[in-house]
Formats: C-alpha cells, sequence, structure tokens
C-alpha cells in the first residue's frame, strides 16, 4: 500500500462538478429530498443533490426534470448498488409472519392497518434506475453500497457525468479507486443515515471522519470528500486541513426548511434529543444512524427479531406515516448526525454561507 503526500485537490474536484464551492448536500432517500433543496444549494454554488433510490426509473426522469425547471446548476443524482440483503428470492410468506409480530403491536396501538407488501417486493432494480440516470445526465451521479460495473462506470464517462462513489474503510476507498470512480467520499461513524459499507459487515467499519479522512487522501489518487460531522464553516475548515477536496453536509441540509423532512424530524433535530444519537438496524434492515427515541429503545433488546434489509423498512413505512399523523415522534425514524446539538440554520442559503466561509 503507497503512501503518498495528500495533493492539493480543491480545484480538480470543483472543475469536476462544475461547482463555485466544494459543498456537497447529502442526498437523502425516503422522501427527505427535495428539488428546492438541491436547487437552494445548486443557488449558492453548492452541489445538491437527490437521493433517488426509492424511485422508479420515470420519477427520476421526473425528478431532474422537476430541478432543472428551477436551476440551470449542476446537481447530483444518488442510487444504492445493492438493494436487498434477502436471499433465496426474498421472505416467504412464514418470514413475513413471524417479523410481523415484531411490528403488531405498534400498529395497533396507532390504528394502523396491516401493510400490503406486495407492491414494495417489485421495486425497481438499480440496472433500471441508473438507465434512468443515464438518460437524465446529472452532472454527478453519487453512489453507495458498492460499486457499479464496469460499463455502468464507462457510459458515465461516456456522457460526461462524473462518478461518486462512497467508502466507510480505507479498502473501500482503495476499490473505488481502482475501478476509476472520479471521486471518493470518505464518511465516517459520526454522520446520520445509513453506514453505506460494502466491504464486509458495517458495523466493522467504525472510523472517524477526521482520521478516515486521512488515512484514504494518501492512499488514493482522486478527490476526497469528507462527510460525517460538519455543520459550519469551522468543520469545513478541519476537513480541508486534513487534505480533503471538499465536504459533504447531510444532517445540518436535512434540517432546513426546504429539505423533503417531515415537521417533527426537522424540530427533533433543534431539540435535546438530538444529543443522543445511536447506530441501529431498527429503521431499515441496515445500519443506520438516529436519534434515540422509544422505537430505538425497544428494539435494543429485539435485534434478533429485525428483518433483513429492505422488509424492515417496509413494515417501519406504514406505522412512521401514522406516527407522523398523530404528531408523535417516538415511532419515527428520526434520521440524524451526531453534529446536531450544533445545528444553527433552518434557511438552506443561511447554510451554504457558513460553509463557504469554511471553504474559503
Amino acid at each position: 500500500m503507497t503512501i503518498a503526500t495528500p495533493p492539493d485537490t480543491t480545484a480538480p474536484l470543483i472543475d469536476l462538478t462544475g461547482t463555485e464551492y466544494p459543498v456537497i448536500q447529502g442526498p437523502f432517500g425516503g422522501g427527505n429530498s427535495s428539488a428546492e433543496l438541491a436547487v437552494a444549494v445548486a443557488g449558492k454554488g453548492g452541489l445538491g443533490s437527490f437521493g433517488v433510490e426509492g424511485q422508479s426509473p420515470e420519477q427520476i426522469i421526473q425528478t431532474a426534470r422537476d430541478i432543472r425547471n428551477l436551476t440551470d446548476k449542476p446537481f447530483n443524482l444518488n442510487l444504492w448498488v445493492s438493494k436487498s440483503d434477502l436471499v433465496d428470492g426474498g421472505p416467504s410468506t412464514a418470514d413475513l409472519e413471524r417479523y410481523w409480530r415484531l411490528f403488531e403491536p405498534y400498529y395497533d396501538e396507532l390504528g394502523v392497518a396491516r401493510p400490503d407488501l406486495e407492491g414494495r417486493a417489485s421495486a425497481p432494480s438499480f440496472e433500471d434506475q441508473v438507465e434512468a440516470v443515464f438518460a437524465a445526465r446529472p452532472a454527478v451521479f453519487s453512489f453507495v453500497f458498492g460499486i457499479p460495473p464496469k460499463p455502468v462506470l464507462e457510459e458515465c464517462r461516456r456522457l460526461g457525468i462524473v462518478t461518486l462513489g462512497a467508502a466507510t474503510s480505507v479498502e473501500e476507498a482503495i476499490a473505488l479507486d481502482d475501478a476509476g470512480v472520479d471521486v471518493i467520499l470518505a464518511t465516517g461513524l459520526e454522520a446520520g443515515g445509513h453506514r453505506v459499507s460494502f466491504l464486509g459487515r458495517a458495523e466493522d467499519q467504525l472510523m472517524g471522519t477526521f482520521v478516515l479522512t486521512q488515512l484514504i487522501v494518501r492512499r488514493v489518487s482522486r478527490p476526497v470528500v469528507a462527510a460525517g460531522g460538519i455543520a459550519d464553516g469551522a468543520g469545513v475548515r478541519a476537513m480541508r486541513a486534513v487534505g480533503a477536496a471538499g465536504v459533504q453536509v447531510g444532517t445540518a441540509f436535512l434540517a432546513c426548511d426546504e429539505s423533503g423532512a417531515d415537521d417533527l424530524h426537522r424540530a427533533a433535530l433543534f431539540t435535546p434529543a438530538a444529543g443522543r444519537t445511536e447506530l441501529t438496524r431498527a429503521f431499515t434492515g441496515r445500519l443506520a444512524r438516529g436519534l434515540g427515541n422509544r422505537w430505538l429503545d425497544d428494539m435494543a433488546d429485539r435485534r434478533d427479531q429485525l428483518a433483513p434489509f429492505p422488509v424492515q423498512g417496509w413494515f417501519l413505512k406504514d406505522l412512521k406515516a401514522a406516527a407522523v399523523r398523530a404528531g408523535r415522534t417516538d415511532i419515527h425514524a428520526l434520521y440524524g448526525g451526531q453534529i446536531a446539538p450544533n445545528l444553527r440554520h433552518r434557511r438552506a442559503a443561511d447554510l451554504m454561507d457558513d460553509l463557504i466561509q469554511g471553504a474559503d
């Protein structure tokens, strides 16, 4: 393994993305992204993003159209390479009955009928979704939970789409570099949302952003973007000082009024509850960081009963929607990172102004 002196990669990153500043808005799944947020970030010179993992090909193309109707600035679309942890074709009827028993008391409590999961089991494939990304031709195509096949990366190069892949370890970063991915995202354990590991268990890839970024920038040839624990200009300066070409900011943008997160979720990020975050598989079946609440406390003792990804999320989706309608955050997937207690901005433009000071 070659250890090199970290290069000055700020200019190459800006040249690649076509932005004014090396600031990327984290892409959110589960309906938490919005065209308005992506456009607000792009309008201030950053890279606005939209997580389209849960969308059909037609919806992906419409999302890109919606963003372009509001801005001519570059933007990023994000997909998950690995879309299921199920084996042998998916859960059997007996499996679903067993998983349902975990959720049934909460559905009863909120007065919600058992969900029909048939449509969710036929979600679009990564292959179909990426064809839609090709048709949409965003400036940047980012991805998590793996590396797309070589023909996908080649087609991105042919179309002039910059690729950005996420790593939670040095080994994953090197794999992305070897595959020819244009930009590498070093995402530390502090980050909110999913731990997007693809080489080994996510529970074993828990290095902090500060150290992970320093290790990666000396071992790859691509620009490295730091993610996790960054919510203001000071965080940007800290990551730039250790060799990051730029930053990706998630939780702080999720808390902004323009995000697609529900009002309860955004408000919770500005309360004392944001001071306790945990890594859990209770949201979707894959490891993710969120704010502690009753749901996480209850599930902590039932880890062996959780359904695999994405079935856990199938059941939680309707339960969460009912909790939101009831104004309750105790049964809710409140994604958020460890930096949440330092959040100050509720408008994306104000947050961008703060981040730009660090970028300058």
